[in-house]
């Protein structure tokens, strides 16, 4: 008889059939849908970049099924996958969606690539200067430009890179490596990162650049909420006897204040209004993804993850915050889950 693999070839356009599996969670009973094989490598790309279609019809990803890493595209209806690209040297991080949700971004080496969902026609559209390299991160704007950093000897530049005509123009530079660029929602201006030691914040001009005054301690995955108000961050004390926390910096206001104390979230997402977030713990004995009501600052465990890597694990929310998505190898090589919330979850409208 046979195997699946023996349906499978290398190439843009190949059909990678359904490897869905249910089970119920062994702590909680919560039934979880493993969305891939985890005879192959899948990895969901940065936990900032837009991946899931606002109205839950498809999810993009990273997948080795075909070969080597590429960015393919799942219909979350039935299963089924397409590979989108063929590329060399795929920063499976990076893969992006524009707003308009009619094409992916990535990285292939040093070379910045746009795959259109329809037709999987790819086009080059920029790459990294000689004598320069990457920064880790890429995102993209509301309004369809894409911001990456690139460094030198230790110093590095911000960059915003035009995805129809492919120029660039650099915004700011810095002493440091800075990494994973993001743009205000709803406001011009680019949040980056220095390492977990700061985040900083310019005016998309280059203007004002700064550096805000966070608290105390080391800074793990940082987000802006998705009406672009607030930085919410986890705070690892230095004190490792200390509890993680979820925090949230107002620019506007240049405040910073508590959300919730955390059962040591190592990565953590929120859903459309901030009311609802999700966490994966690095605590061994209770390897859970959880949920935490901002309001009452309760947590929920809906499964365990068991990831080598907790912070690998980056739980995001569904548009309308009905579905929760992350990654483990719990099961072999990373594999990409899903688990269903809309009993424990109201409902929010997807950002236009």
């Amino acid at each position: 008889m046979p195997t699946r693999r023996a349906f499978l070839a290398s190439g843009v356009g190949i059909v990678i059939p359904s490897a869905w599996h249910r089970y119920a969670d062994p702590a909680t009973e919560f039934e979880v849908l493993r969305l891939t094989d985890p005879a192959h490598s899948c990895q969901l790309p940065a936990y900032y970049n837009h991946v899931l279609a606002r109205r839950g019809g498809f999810l993009v990803y990273a997948s080795d099924e075909t070969g080597t890493p590429q960015a393919c595209r799942m219909d979350l209806h039935n299963g089924e996958s397409r590979q989108l690209t063929e590329a060399a040297h795929l920063d499976a991080a990076s893969i992006a969606m524009p707003p308009d949700e009619h094409s992916v971004c990535y990285f292939d080496g040093p070379a910045l690539h746009q795959t259109m969902l329809g037709n999987q026609r790819t086009r080059p559209v920029y790459e990294v200067s000689e004598g320069w390299e990457r920064c880790p991160g890429l995102s993209v704007a509301e309004d369809g430009t894409a911001l990456a950093g690139e460094n030198r000897n230790g110093e590095s530049r911000l960059r915003v890179i035009g995805l129809q005509k492919g120029g660039a123009r650099t915004v700011t530079e810095c002493p440091f490596i800075l990494s994973h660029p993001q743009a205000r929602p709803k406001r011009a201006q680019i949040l980056y990162r220095q390492a977990d030691e700061a985040l900083w914040l310019v005016n998309s001009d280059g203007a004002q650049n700064r550096k805000l005054g966070l608290a105390a301690g080391r800074i793990g995955p940082a987000r802006w909420s998705p009406d672009g108000h607030t930085v919410l961050y986890l705070n690892f004390p230095d004190d490792p006897t200390q509890l993680h926390t979820i925090r949230e910096f107002s620019p506007d206001q240049n405040t910073d204040k508590l959300v919730a104390r955390t059962s040591q979230f190592a990565h953590f997402g929120c859903n459309t209004n901030t009311s609802v977030f999700v966490g994966a713990s690095q605590n061994r004995a209770a390897p859970y993804i959880l949920i935490l009501l901002r309001l009452t600052r309760r947590e929920l465990s809906l499964c365990e993850h068991r990831a080598s890597n907790p912070a690998s694990v980056a739980p995001i929310f569904s548009a309308d915050s009905q579905q929760i998505f992350f990654e483990s190898d719990r099961d072999g090589k990373p594999a990409i889950y899903r688990i269903h919330v809309e009993k424990l979850v109201e409902e929010t409208e997807p950002e236009s």
